[in-house]
């Protein structure tokens, strides 16, 4: 018999021990065997003074949920702002998280990319996250502090291994961790906003040398790439991240799929609305993401900023997608269609692609022709274009403030030790 889902009868034992004696010499007298106690099942037997109140409640029934709480900027949301909550999740039952005002990112780490309204509603999108508390403190301050335990009734405050500081070098997390109600998570590898801040800016430095080039001379073959291969993504895909981040579900027999595509690069709140929207349309929501040379001839040459498997991760952390096909056609065919049985396929009215690039074939006939195809409009205007716009216009401010980034990551890099988990 299974401890967990009997140790109650055993509760119900030590808490009226003369009870259970009687019922248990009732038993005896009226010539019961062991024999037919085992033939009912001396499991069921407890239950049927359940609904006297004899025995104690399950203890599962009455356990009290976890609530754990975790913080961040999460601007230009990626892959590894999406797993560190996936890893926060797992330390408890419900995830509270708090998205830090402009006000104080300003103040502590320089002008933030995305808006507050942007950076809700990629927090509020991903699949394990069950609450969300605007304009939190950049610190955990004892007034905050004890807000978070009194009213929001967080139970553990959960940060990464990689230290956050204050501008004047003490521990943001200090005060949760002498209260003995902090956890630590394992930082993701291989990708940081610092990064992605870097993998832009290098565009600009790229598009200079070739600007300031006179044309007398050839162009060396790696000075154009020099900056763009400084800031290539470290990111080590492995299948058990896929699994992870993954819904492991595939669609019922009767399921409506829809389908929709694109690149998905720089995963931003237009992306959240546009798949949110897809979802409703039907049961199972399954997302093609291209492939990084189908971005490059569609985008251009510094497109896409974040490879294929990072865009896939950041797609499958959307709480809206049930599926991705990892690397899909640029076309719909019908294979495609019959292959993954979709009911509707559809696309959004912003969308993005390189003017210069030829034009080719409707990458949608297919489903046209077969009356499945549906324009949705698009609830944002944002797309990655403009968000790359917003940096490369304040260039000096992003270049300082990723110089100051570039050093304390590397070190973090240099002190590094490992850490189980994640």
């Amino acid at each position: 018999m299974d401890y967990e889902s009997s140790s109650w009868i055993w509760d119900g034992v030590y808490c009226h021990p003369h009870l259970f004696g009687g019922l248990m010499l009732t038993a005896a007298l009226l010539g019961l065997s062991t024999s037919y106690l085992s033939g009912i099942g001396f499991s069921s037997f407890p239950y049927m003074f359940s609904d006297l109140g004899i025995f104690p409640a399950k203890r599962r029934e009455n356990k009290k949920r976890v609530r754990v709480y975790m913080d961040g900027c999460f601007d230009l949301m990626h892959y590894g702002h999406a797993n560190a909550l996936r890893q926060a999740k797992a330390l408890g039952d419900e995830l509270v998280v708090g998205v830090v005002s402009d006000e104080e990112i300003i103040a502590n780490k320089g002008p933030p990319v995305l808006s507050m309204e942007e950076r809700l509603a990629l927090v509020s999108g991903l699949k394990w996250v069950d609450e969300v508390i605007a304009d939190a403190p950049y610190a955990i301050t004892e007034q905050f502090m004890n807000s978070l335990f009194n009213e929001h009734k967080i139970d553990y405050i959960i940060h990464g291994d990689d230290p956050c500081l204050l501008p004047d070098g003490t521990d943001a997390y200090a005060l949760a961790k002498k209260a003995g109600r902090y956890k630590q998570i394992k930082r993701t590898e291989g990708v940081s906003s610092t990064d992605i801040v870097g993998r832009i800016l290098c565009t600009t430095k790229d598009d200079e040398v070739r600007d300031n080039h006179d044309g007398s001379s050839p162009l060396p073959a790696d000075k154009g790439n020099q900056s763009h291969s400084s800031h290539v993504s470290q990111f080590l895909p492995t299948s058990r991240r896929i699994v992870q981040f993954s819904n492991g579900k595939g669609p019922g027999p009767n399921a409506r799929v829809v389908y929709i595509d694109g690149a998905f690069d720089l995963f931003h709140a237009g992306h959240v609305e546009i798949l949110r929207k897809a979802k409703q349309l039907g049961d199972f929501l399954l997302v093609g993401i291209h492939t990084d040379q189908i971005v490059s001839e569609q985008r251009g040459r510094y497109y896409p900023i974040m490879h294929l498997h990072e865009r896939s991760l950041s797609v499958l952390a959307c709480r809206y997608v049930d599926e991705v096909i990892i690397g899909a056609p640029w076309e719909v065919s019908r294979d495609v269609i019959t292959t993954f049985n979709i009911s509707l396929v559809v696309h959004g009215t912003v969308a993005e692609r390189n003017s210069s690039s030829p034009g080719g074939s409707d990458p949608y006939a297919v489903p046209k022709a077969m009356g499945i195809f549906r324009m949705l409009d698009s609830p944002k205007d944002i797309t990655t274009t403009s968000v790359t716009k917003r940096i490369i216009a304040n260039h000096e401010a992003y270049t300082k403030r990723n110089a100051k980034k570039t050093r304390s990551e590397k070190k973090y890099y240099d002190e590094k030790v490992y850490v189980s988990g994640d």
